[in-house]
């Protein structure tokens, strides 16, 4: 049985806006919300800060 594929679900890497380090992973429907910014805790800074969403993945 074949996969269905998910339209619009891209995959996301979350990057922290104080000192830009790529913390977590996920994945987002570019239809509905083309950008995300969540606040989360970056381990580089050691705060809760917020961290932004980058379309290309290293």
């Amino acid at each position: 049985m074949a996969n269905k594929k998910k339209w619009g679900v891209v995959k996301v890497a979350m990057v922290c806006a104080n000192c830009k380090a790529t913390n977590y992973y996920t994945s987002i429907n570019k239809t509905i919300r083309p950008k995300l910014t969540i606040k989360k805790y970056c381990k580089h800074c050691k705060t809760a800060v917020e961290h932004n969403s980058r379309e290309k993945l290293k």
